[in-house]
């Protein structure tokens, strides 16, 4: 959601900047800009693609660029960033929400100052005009977010000064350093092809980047912030020869779960090794667990649930973050709070997470991302290990999620004493098996391809499945919906004769899961009840007693309760190959964001 890039160094700040807000359409935006600070600033912003904006050449070797996903105000030329002050020296960035944004823009047009935008971000380079009457440029903008109320995230240059000034409050903002300068950026795949060197900044941070030198502070105080190497490349980011990032990532799912077990599993002795800080006498005497997480992440936990509890005899609830609350009535001494999170910046867990701290328990944080803030507010941090994911529906860190979720169940199990060695070692060489059975599954895609363009033109999509399937049917449902934009539910499936077997016709193909771990008797049933309202079937099983009740099947490798994780790959190229038959824009679907970092 939001893209900042930013480079003050000795090259020419124009491509880099363009490259960078390139690097960055993934967040999804509506319109996008940049500012060349020279020894005048050079504006250049407009509505639509990064295609659409026109950069020229220019001698500029420090300046800010951004993509915007509307908040307050329309995509148009004029509420795009960068934005600027009324003289016309001072230009901003931002990511994020100022809440009291009304109360300033009172207060400064009162004072004269002139507004022409509609958006919250304009009140700031206004205050910063003032500010700058009095300070140099960092102690401005420190004296500005005192009075900013929300979250932001900020880089600010102005004509004549070769220098950026960053600030961070509940949005992301990390610092990229290298030999020639500096980078800010809302990710680090703006910079990556420049510099894997990078600093992750934390609330209340500002950063002074003069050329390569790097000075953050916080209350005042000089800071540090250790450099970390990011342990992938350019080409990681890159599509690697694939039509859509989408794709790519789906294909990139064995090697993104070879990551995720890797160097974590001893299937002899049945024991998972993730590097806990968690005392072993706190998880024995836990009484629940309860998972935290929106949209894909939300369902990984609910897999994660069952197999919790199944292996750590805990009681485990998942709970969508921006609805969590956490009950006086729960033991925070007893209860572990687990934050699931690819980009560990998301809001409403974040929210949640730090509700659940504030109320006294341990949080535990499920990432993708090192030195993310969830990472570091946590108690603990377990990482996925997915590698970068750029297109905006997440598919390799699901599986890399639920994988690590896996592990953590093992890891709890044995630490409490429910969960026997042979039990264990059953469940980790299943986890050892799963790349190889992903990769039998994408070696059906030719025949996927074929079922999903038979089935384009449905007018809805119903995915069904129980126990294990059932989350594996809600994100079957939402990777359809959300890249396709044709309706799709997901439901359990005994659920479907409570309601939604009214919508079921000849024009609604439903998607069943029948592995183990799923109930596929039962499920059959509810096929049969589909089946004779006319609607057509497609069966992703481990039986094959399954397949004469199907217009259309796929096996599924024997993996015990990792077979449902091994259809959803299935269901993921059926989305993406029906989306690509309509022409869809797969990577950036409208409306959403790949980080959402607002409430």
């Amino acid at each position: 959601m939001c893209g900042i890039i930013g480079y003050v160094g000795s090259d020419q700040v124009a491509p880099i900047l363009t490259s960078g807000l390139k690097n960055l359409e993934y967040r999804g935006y509506d319109s996008a800009g940049v500012a060349l600070a020279d020894d005048v600033l050079s504006i250049h912003k407009r509505e639509g693609t990064i295609d659409d904006l026109t950069v020229p050449e220019s001698t500029a070797t420090c300046g800010i660029g951004h993509t915007r996903w509307s908040t307050h105000g329309p995509p148009t030329d004029t509420n795009s960033h960068p934005h600027t002050d009324c003289t016309g020296e001072i230009a901003v960035v931002h990511n994020g929400i100022i809440d009291n944004y009304d109360a300033l823009k009172a207060d400064l047009e009162a004072a004269g100052h002139e507004f022409d935008s509609d958006t919250d971000t304009e009140v700031i380079p206004h205050l910063l005009e003032e500010a700058l009457e009095r300070y140099g440029l960092p102690t401005a903008v420190s004296r500005v977010v005192d009075r900013l109320e929300g979250s932001f995230a900020l880089g600010v240059v102005a004509a004549g000064r070769d220098e950026i000034v960053a600030a961070r409050n509940d949005s992301p903002l990390v610092v990229g350093h290298a030999d020639d300068g500096a980078f800010i950026a809302s990710d680090v795949t703006a910079f990556v092809e420049h510099t894997r060197d990078v600093s992750y900044l934390e609330d209340g941070d500002v950063a002074h980047l003069d050329g390569g030198d790097v000075r953050v502070y916080n209350d005042g105080q000089r800071v540090d912030r250790p450099i970390q190497t990011v342990d992938w490349g350019a080409d990681a980011a890159e599509k690697g020869g694939y039509d859509h990032y989408m794709l790519k990532e789906i294909h990139e799912q064995p090697q993104a779960l070879r990551q995720a077990i890797s160097g974590r599993i001893d299937a002899v002795a049945g024991e998972a090794d993730l590097e806990l800080s968690l005392p072993e006498q706190y998880l024995a005497s836990l009484d629940e667990i309860q998972i935290v997480a929106c949209g894909t992440s939300y369902h990984a936990g609910l897999y994660a649930k069952r197999l919790l509890e199944r292996h750590a005899e805990v009681r485990t609830t998942v709970k969508i973050a921006s609805e969590y609350a956490f009950s006086p009535s729960r033991d925070p001494w007893r209860t572990l709070v687990i934050a699931v999170t690819q980009s560990g910046e998301t809001a409403d867990t974040l929210g949640a997470m730090r509700r659940a701290s504030r109320a006294g328990a341990k949080t535990l944080a499920v990432t993708n991302t090192v030195g993310s803030t969830a990472a570091r507010e946590a108690d603990d941090a377990l990482y996925i290990r997915a590698g970068p994911e750029i297109g905006v529906a997440a598919t390799k860190t699901f599986a890399s999620q639920v994988a690590t979720l896996a592990l953590l169940s093992v890891y709890v199990g044995r630490t409490r004493g429910t969960l026997s060695s042979s039990d264990a070692s059953d469940l980790l060489e299943h986890l050892r098996g799963l790349p190889g059975a992903v990769q039998q599954v994408l070696d059906e895609e030719p025949r996927v391809r074929t079922v999903a363009t038979e089935y384009a033109d449905g007018d809805a999509f119903f995915f069904v499945g129980r126990r294990l399937g059932h989350p594996v049917a809600l994100e079957g449902a939402l990777k359809l919906k959300e890249i396709s934009y044709d309706h799709a539910e997901g439901f359990a499936a005994g659920e479907l004769k409570h309601g939604p077997l009214a919508l079921v016709t000849g024009e609604t193909p439903v998607f069943a899961i029948l592995t183990d771990g799923t109930s596929p008797d039962e499920t059959l049933n509810n096929v049969k009840e589909v089946e004779s309202r006319s609607a057509p079937v497609v069966g992703v099983s481990s039986l094959e007693r399954a397949e004469k009740f199907l217009d259309a099947s796929f096996s599924v490798p024997e993996l015990g309760l990792l077979e449902p994780l091994v259809a959803n790959v299935y269901l993921q190229l059926i989305a993406y190959h029906v989306a690509n038959s309509k022409g869809r824009a797969i990577d950036k679907p409208r409306n959403l964001a790949k980080s959402v970092t607002v409430e």
